[in-house]
């Protein structure tokens, strides 16, 4: 049984940012959203979250999130004392704390499975998780002593009261905690500010309780955290990497990896390929054979089978297998595009529903448009779905012909096997095997050219 406490009350100066630290973005959740989703998988009795700096504005962001409590920290004196609010929130539980950072958003769930099995095989009154840097400057290190792998935490010094030989230790301190609570809650009203900064800090709480072990994670990065907009850049690229070592080892080809971004969400199938200068977001599902880009941005959609995006966008959309999109295309609003269809340069579709083997080659616009199957959509041709109020839709049947610069006003029903004549304006209902000429006729002034310029000489 374990309550989960998330310190959230700082406000991030660093940032230079009027939000508050937590919220900032990294791949799409904030930082504080990441760090609930690492403890998942210790399914916590609790979710308590201590806010301080703007604490309405983190409640209201994160009130879609169901089963979280928020503590106030009302005044912001430290980690120790962040904890001491939550005395009167637990009093009578019997369980372990897990104690985590806000803006630490990298830990894998595996690592907080390791250290909560840890704490309670051992039954420690602490356990923390510690770390390995290669450059540990800065941080507080940690003094171990211990056999069969068990390291018992003997001394915890901050790196500004380190001796010489202390500091080339490279063991420190990641400030994530797992306490068994009834212990802790002994010695919380009885920290002391005697430091510089007149904090109260939950590691003299460590020292207080006994026995404590360290854990050590294999992957320091883990346990970085984020204080200022270069630290968000650089945990961005980790998770980037993260996420593409994954689908490049589960058989997707990655040909520029340094110039892809691929959420988290994302489902790839294998013999996926991704080409240079794509990015993949939301809720994307791109199934086996397909190629996607280069240049290309894809967001909650699903592309099937052996589909080819080159230099196009796809939000909110659906594509079946066989499909070719591209270069320039854009397809948004729900567009449905059916097996074998070709999207070319610069075609744009709106809520609309290609039938199957469907061509819309270039410079086109479909908005609010369903049609049937191998329809050919000519060059230039858009639906006038806007009539300034409301849309309207536009529905054309199975094996119709547009002719280029067609303009086809909805409210529109085009029947099968009609043909458009180039140039044509329709604003009226079409039946079945029809050709549709709606063009002014040309009016011809011969000589007009020669008069003009024999004027202009004059």
């Amino acid at each position: 049984m374990v309550v989960v406490a998330i310190l959230a009350a700082g406000r991030g100066t660093r940032m230079k940012s009027s939000l508050p630290k937590v919220l900032h973005k990294l791949g799409g959740l904030s930082l504080v959203e990441r760090v609930l989703k690492s403890v998942d998988k210790a399914q916590p009795l609790r979710r308590i979250i201590i806010v301080g700096y703007q604490a309405e504005f983190v409640k209201t962001a994160m009130a879609p999130i169901p089963n979280i409590e928020f503590v106030e920290q009302t005044q912001q004196l430290g980690t120790g004392h962040a904890i001491q609010q939550l005395l009167p929130h637990l009093e009578g539980y019997e369980g372990d704390l897990l104690v985590l950072n806000g803006d630490v958003p990298l830990l894998r769930p595996e690592t907080l499975s390791n250290l909560l099995q840890t704490h309670r095989e051992n039954q420690n009154a602490a356990t923390i998780l510690t770390a390995h840097l290669p450059d540990p400057k800065g941080y507080g290190r940690v003094f171990c002593d211990g056999d069969g792998g068990k390291k018992f935490v003997q001394q915890m010094v901050e790196d500004k009261d380190c001796t010489a030989e202390q500091k080339l230790c490279t063991r420190i301190n990641a400030g994530i905690y797992c306490f068994r609570w009834q212990d802790l809650a002994q010695v919380l009203p009885h920290l002391q500010a005697n430091n510089a900064q007149k904090e109260y800090y939950l590691t003299d709480a460590v020292t207080q309780v006994s026995p404590v072990m360290a854990v050590d994670v294999e992957d320091y990065q883990e346990i970085l955290g984020i204080n200022d907009r270069l630290q968000l850049a650089g945990a961005y690229e980790i998770l980037q990497n993260r996420i593409k070592n994954q689908w490049m080892a589960a058989g997707v080809t990655i040909v520029d990896p340094s110039s892809v971004t691929i959420d988290e969400t994302v489902e790839l199938h294998p013999d996926v390929i991704i080409e240079p200068q794509t990015h993949l977001r939301g809720s994307t599902i791109i199934h086996t054979g397909s190629t996607i880009g280069p240049g290309s941005l894809i967001e909650n959609s699903q592309i099937g089978e052996n589909v080819s995006v080159q230099f196009s966008v796809i939000v909110d959309s659906s594509v079946a297998a066989g499909v070719r999109i591209g270069p320039y295309a854009h397809l948004r609003g729900h567009a449905n595009v059916g097996e074998g269809c070709r999207i070319g340069n610069f075609v744009e579709l709106k809520n609309t529903k290609l039938g199957t083997k469907t061509n819309v080659a270039h410079l086109s616009y479909l908005g609010d448009t369903t049609t049937g199957t191998k329809v050919n959509i000519g060059a230039g041709t858009i639906t006038a779905n806007y009539d300034g109020f409301k849309k309207h839709p536009t529905t054309i049947g199975d094996n119709t012909k547009t002719g280029s610069n067609s303009v086809l006003v909805a409210p529109l029903n085009l029947g099968s096997n009609v043909y458009i004549a180039a140039g044509s304006t329709i604003a009226q209902d079409v039946p079945d095997d029809c050709l549709v000429i709606a063009r002014p006729q040309p009016v011809l002034k011969p000589g007009w050219v020669s008069k003009k310029q024999n004027e202009q000489i004059k």
